[in-house]
């Protein structure tokens, strides 16, 4: 099955190349670079006590969400009471594996995978950049400052907060275009916000605010037992199916017990709910970590409500 092109990517940046006194910044390492410069030792300092300071000193190509010290200490964490494993997810999360300059990315917005393969399966972490009026921000919290900090082994973009990785609830509130899924997980009964926050793995497939807008009347008139059927009949337990395992014909059954069909033409693919409606999957893969998930243009309706 072939993947989807995501949402459109937005990010456009102010181009920095720094250079050492003595090295151009182009003949030295990421690591190189953030070694000499001053509001990188937090960042430099934890990839030592991981020893990834000896992945990105390697060839690469790496692309690095850098947080500055006063982004660290912004987290409110004592680094010292992290494990190393969860230090080296968080730091991973920061991570590309290509070079991404300001110039390759085109405005919009859009999903990539980062170096962090610690979702269900060893499944690769998701990141949202988006660009607004303010500025160019990492799951709507992260603001890059400076851009384009050439290394021979890949670029160096400066952000002033710390990313962690997301739950499939965090990567639906990161996204403004969740706000009305986020709503209705709030207001529907069974506690679906906290249970989706859980270990999972889960696999949602999550309706636009468009999709909601389309069908606001009917939603209009649900109880908080009825909303909670409708949003449970696009989430799977038990597993993080990602796109490449869905098939032509595909009965997929849902935490509220019914099920709908998956169709495949082409590259086109649509959910067929239990009223005859059809749903298009516009976006796949969207992996956080204890689950994936997939953006609908339509909701699915359930045959009993």
């Amino acid at each position: 099955m072939e993947r989807f092109a995501p949402l459109a990517l937005f990010f456009q940046l102010t181009a920095c190349e720094k250079e050492d006194s003595e090295t151009p910044a182009t003949e030295q390492t990421i690591v190189e670079i953030a070694a000499k410069d001053p509001q990188f030792s937090t960042l430099v300092a934890a990839l030592k006590r991981v020893k990834l300071d000896a992945t990105l000193q390697g060839a690469g190509p790496f692309t690095v969400f850098a947080p500055t010290n006063a982004a660290f200490t912004a987290l409110g964490v004592d680094l010292a009471t992290v494990s190393d494993q969860a230090l080296t997810e968080i730091l991973l999360y920061h991570v590309l594996g290509a070079t991404v300059k300001a110039g390759d990315i085109k405005d919009g917005q859009t999903y990539v995978s980062t170096a962090a393969a610690t979702g269900p399966g060893g499944a690769a972490l998701s990141v949202l950049i988006e660009k607004s009026g303010a500025g160019v921000k990492l799951n709507a919290t992260a603001s890059v400052t400076t851009a384009d900090i050439v290394a021979k082994n890949g670029v160096i973009h400066v952000i002033d907060k710390v990313i962690t990785p997301l739950d499939v609830v965090g990567h639906a509130a990161a996204n403004s275009n969740f706000t009305s899924l986020v709503g209705a997980l709030g207001s529907a009964s069974g506690d679906l916000v906290n249970v989706l926050k859980g270990t999972g793995p889960f696999t949602v497939f999550a309706p636009l605010n468009s999709a909601f807008a389309a069908i606001s009347s009917t939603v209009a008139t649900l109880n908080a037992d009825q909303l909670s059927k409708v949003l449970t009949y696009h989430v799977v337990s038990g597993a993080n199916v990602r796109s490449s395992t869905l098939t032509n014909g595909q009965q997929v059954t849902t935490v509220n017990g019914e099920q709908f069909t998956v169709n495949i033409s082409g590259s086109t693919v649509t959910l067929k709910d239990a009223k005859g409606g059809s749903a298009g999957v516009v976006l796949v893969d969207v992996q956080a970590k204890n689950g994936v998930i997939h953006v609908l243009s339509s909701v699915l309706i359930p045959a009993k409500l």
